[in-house]
């Protein structure tokens, strides 16, 4: 089917065939291969729909005071020695963890997925996790922690070296050129994906982000735990970011999805959990400040059941686990509070996100 324009004495015909074969060409991977970065018509709604959303939630460290937080710190009555070592062990781990995800997202996945819209969406990704790596220098300045401590963390505890090795080889595994019609390297990225999003982002991150918000609970640490409840929120979007990738890859590549490799995954899974769990109990050594080691445990294990099921995979557990900090849900919900864009006018939100971000709060 052929439309055709006239324009003075220029005619222009547009082949509507050809575009419709450039959209049923788009592909996760081993698509249409062309420069321009044309959206649409969209194929993966849910890429722009996510895009859509985490634009409307931007934030920016510096809008969120740190007075109560330096007051707290430097008061030497004020914090438990378990409770400085919880704040250390989050911006020591997190100061190395937030840029290895964002150095993965751009320069491994958004570059292999050939969709526009998924480069889109990937592109998102990267800056917010720029942002969150943004905020953790601002946390280090705001309390005067020595950097070259921060740098010590995550080159000498051993279980924050295990997480992070964890997930480089197999970031490191891509990092070639790869023939991705071949099944072994479809399966290289699929786990990548897998990895980064549901053991990663998806559980590894969800102990210490927990103990942190349990001291927020407690008046401690306001401007630290408002600054983790932000970075809980994009990072709910990027585990779907990633799980969707991932569910959209499988069922595009049918031959990549045999049992030994739903197996492989499981199994990478479980090693996510004992390095977290050995990592947790470093982050608290001792049942203290309200929290218990072994509900953090326990809610590891139901938190990576719910990141297999998700992705079509048997739970590692074979009973129901029943999640022991119910009120970290509560936490990490902030969609129906106001928060700090609301009421002023800033440089970086448009308008039209403000009022998407209000329809979604109804």
């Amino acid at each position: 089917m052929q439309k055709t324009f006239q324009v003075g004495a220029k005619t222009f015909v547009l082949d509507q065939s050809k575009a419709e074969a450039a959209f049923a060409a788009k592909k996760v991977i081993n698509g249409r291969e062309t420069m321009t970065f044309n959206l649409l018509p969209l194929k993966y709604q849910w890429a722009y729909d996510l895009y859509r959303t985490m634009k409307a939630n931007h934030w920016e460290p510096e809008d969120i005071p740190m007075g109560k937080d330096i007051e707290q710190w430097r008061d030497e009555k004020a914090l438990s020695d378990v409770e400085r070592w919880i704040i250390r062990m989050g911006i020591g781990y997190f100061s190395a963890a937030e840029g290895i995800v964002g150095d993965n997202v751009q320069h491994v996945v958004r570059e292999l997925v050939t969709a526009p819209e998924l480069k889109l969406v990937l592109g998102r990704h990267a800056h917010e996790e720029n942002i969150h790596a943004d905020s953790l220098l601002y946390m280090i300045s705001s309390l005067g922690i020595n950097p070259h401590e921060c740098e010590a963390m995550f080159e000498d505890v051993p279980t924050i070296v295990g997480k992070n090795e964890f997930v480089t080889r197999i970031s490191k595994d891509l990092r070639r050129d790869l023939d991705l019609t071949l099944s072994e390297n479809k399966r290289l990225l699929a786990k990548n994906i897998f990895v980064f999003g549901q053991c990663m982002e998806g559980t590894q991150f969800y102990g210490l982000f927990g103990m942190i918000l349990s001291l927020y609970r407690q008046n401690k640490f306001p401007g630290i735990g408002q600054m983790f409840r932000y970075t809980l929120r994009d990072e709910s979007n990027h585990i779907e970011v990633f799980r969707n990738l991932f569910m959209d890859l499988v069922e595009e590549n049918r031959d990549i999805w045999t049992a030994e490799f739903k197996e492989e995954l499981r199994e990478t899974m479980a090693e996510a959990v004992q390095l977290e769990k050995e990592f947790i109990r470093d982050c608290l050594p001792v049942n203290a400040v309200g929290l218990s080691l072994e509900d953090f445990l326990t809610y590891i294990d139901y938190i990576a059941d719910r990141r297999l099921e998700g992705c079509g995979l048997a739970p590692l557990s074979s009973g129901a686990i029943k999640n022991p900090l119910p009120w970290l849900a509560e936490m990490m919900d902030i969609k129906k509070e106001q928060n700090f864009f609301e009421g002023r006018v800033t440089e970086y939100q448009k308008a039209s996100s403000l009022n998407q971000a209000s329809d979604d709060e109804l």
